[in-house]
């Protein structure tokens, strides 16, 4: 029973980490089409939070037992860490851009280091040796999968720069994700950290697309940040029934719900070593999907980072390992 369960975990997880990996092409094919961040986040949070309400009132009538509601004070402190969700989808798609998804999807992952540095400063203690020879091998693998070494290369500083403000705020969101609330069942848990994601993504959208088509002063104060007018449109509703149900599904509601599945019967190391999973998925769907260019070097350093993450979440002796409950 508990290697099925452990089978389970690994499938579920795998399959979630998959289906994150395969929405930034869908975000980069409904740039090609015209449609702005703003629309792209808009839908997928809108839809996302519809989606979700949805399902945790088919959980509420069906479940037999009462489901725990959140207090005042976790409603507030899940929407503040829900804004680190929507900074994430908004900074990541950004990023996407001015660089290439495979390219982003590396940038992301730096939020593997990210968390090892902010656990350190959490609880002050100097990660052990395996942890910080994994960081090191994740920025060898970075350098070589983001093609450094290539004198030719022409990387956007504001893909880079955005590319790592996303790894950031996906760094933040694992934390507080896996620390509040975590009594909550898990579509009331999202539901409020959409919320809170929502503010940020609906404050970009005022900010950068419909202010300024309709205000002067925001207008004026958009165009200090860049000389780009393109976005300053109406709002084109075609996304929410093109590419904002897809994104919804696969960045909002789907890849969550198998986690929650998976990750209790995985454990958090091996599950945190299927989850990446999401790399390589990414950045064989922007190959295949979008045609970008990836060469060999560039596979060798994903690998890397691959391993980086196998290497940091092994257990610490070989004879132990994690009970199922």
């Amino acid at each position: 029973m508990q290697k099925k369960n452990i089978l389970k975990g690994v499938v579920f997880v795998g399959i979630g980490a998959s289906i994150y990996g395969m929405l930034a092409t869908f975000v980069k094919l409904a740039y090609q089409e015209g449609y702005t961040t703003s629309e792209v986040t808009t839908s997928q949070f809108i839809l996302g939070l519809v989606g979700l309400l949805i399902l945790n009132f088919i959980q509420t009538i069906t479940s037999k037992k009462t489901l725990p509601s959140p207090t005042s004070k976790e409603v507030r402190n899940l929407m503040l860490a829900g804004t680190s969700l929507g900074c994430t989808s908004l900074f990541y798609y950004i990023a996407v851009q001015y660089i290439n998804v495979s390219i982003a999807i590396v940038l992301l992952m730096q939020s593997v280091w990210f968390s090892v540095v902010v656990e350190s400063v959490l609880t002050k203690k100097w990660p052990n040796t395996r942890k910080v020879v994994s960081v090191i091998i994740v920025l060898a693998g970075t350098a070589l999968a983001t093609n450094l070494m290539n004198e030719n290369l022409d990387l956007d500083w504001k893909g880079i720069f955005w590319g790592l403000m996303a790894a950031a705020s996906y760094t933040l969101t694992m934390f507080t994700s896996n620390t509040l609330a975590t009594h909550l069942p898990v579509f009331r848990k999202s539901i409020i950290m959409l919320c809170g994601g929502s503010l940020v993504i609906f404050g970009f959208l005022l900010f950068a697309q419909i202010g300024p088509l309709h205000f002067e002063n925001l207008k004026s104060l958009y165009l200090n940040f860049t000389e780009n007018t393109e976005h300053i449109h109406p709002f084109n509703y075609s996304i929410l029934w093109t590419y904002g149900l897809v994104l919804s599904l696969f960045g909002t509601i789907i890849p969550p719900i198998l986690f929650n599945i998976g990750f209790p019967n995985a454990g958090l190391g091996l599950g945190s070593i299927v989850s990446s999973l999401e790399l390589p998925v990414s950045v064989t769907m922007a190959f295949v999907l979008l045609g970008e260019k990836v060469i060999l070097i560039q596979w060798i350093g994903i690998a890397l980072i691959l391993f980086a993450i196998v290497l940091m979440n092994i257990p610490k002796k070989e004879g132990k390992t994690e009970k199922i409950a």
